[in-house]
């Protein structure tokens, strides 16, 4: 963990479209002072509003993460947010020209090469992280998610789905800046054939294709170039719970464990963690190696 806060060099640019609106969207990613945190800034709008990625903002999480302040909304933000916290950014500007962050590849790899190629810069305010003492856990049916005192960041992920190729998938992996880049940034959301066209037909999902997601049907999957890992849908479900975690707007220190978690669970997780003051401790990042 890194011990002062950073952010960009410089800014950098990109376009795309909306997964469910299927909208263009042009996004501008600027450094940002030392504890401005990742903010949000609508550029399309009057007075050019501004909503902070924290967990209080979150509005919905029915399909994605969506923050919403004063009538103004950006949705699916878990992909570049977990970007943000896979490669250890504590501050920046996200200015977007519509309330959708682009879907890009369906994976957070073109956030995370993008923020890479714009540098990334040591700031001089120290960082804080919150540390799991005790176990804080949330559980619905049969969907669980924990939090558990640990020497480092971990995540425990458990996937089952009632399809041949996906079955009961588990992954765990002790998170660094470089690891996230390698085996987690570019697992590829997903999506089964019927649920997508069901979503089309009710006028979500607009912007979704075998460009962007892998689809899978009955028997298989329907992208011919095949996964990118073996166990892709269960990295991509680390890849979004990283996202939805780093709306705590710290980083932390502890164990994750999840069984079957979406968005909703792991926002439910993160109200019960503030208010469980008991359970864990703020103390200023250690000094260790990247």
């Amino acid at each position: 963990m890194h011990t002062y806060q950073r952010t960009l060099t410089q800014q950098v640019q990109c376009t795309g479209i909306g997964l469910h609106s299927g909208k263009k969207v042009n996004v501008t990613i600027k450094p940002a002072p030392v504890n401005h945190g990742i903010k949000f800034l609508r550029t399309d709008l009057p007075h050019k509003p501004v909503i902070s990625a924290h967990f209080r903002n979150v509005i919905d999480t029915s399909l994605a993460t969506t923050l919403g302040a004063d009538g103004v909304i950006v949705s699916t933000i878990e992909h570049l947010m977990a970007s943000f916290a896979g490669l250890s950014i504590d501050n920046a500007l996200v200015e977007m020209d519509a309330y959708e962050a682009p879907i890009m590849d369906g994976s957070a790899q073109p956030f995370t090469s993008m923020l890479q190629e714009a540098g990334i810069k040591t700031q001089s305010g120290k960082r804080y992280t919150f540390v799991v003492k005790k176990p804080i856990e949330m559980e619905e049916e049969d969907k669980k998610v924990g939090l558990y005192p640990s020497d480092a960041l971990k995540i425990s992920y458990t996937i089952d789905f009632n399809h041949p190729l996906v079955k009961r998938q588990s992954y765990t992996i002790a998170l660094t800046d470089s690891l996230f880049e390698k085996e987690i940034s570019r697992a590829r959301t997903f999506g089964f054939l019927h649920e997508v066209n069901y979503l089309k037909q009710n006028g979500f999902a607009r912007g979704g294709s075998l460009q962007n997601a892998v689809v899978l049907d009955q028997d298989g999957i329907l992208n011919q170039e095949g996964l990118r890992y073996e166990d892709e849908f269960v990295r991509h479900k680390v890849l979004d719970c990283i996202g939805d975690l780093s709306l705590l707007g710290m980083p932390f220190i502890g164990h994750i464990v999840a069984h079957k978690s979406g968005h909703a669970l792991n926002h439910a997780l993160l109200k019960r963690f503030i208010n469980q003051k008991s359970c864990w401790e703020t103390v200023q990042a250690p000094i260790v190696s990247p």
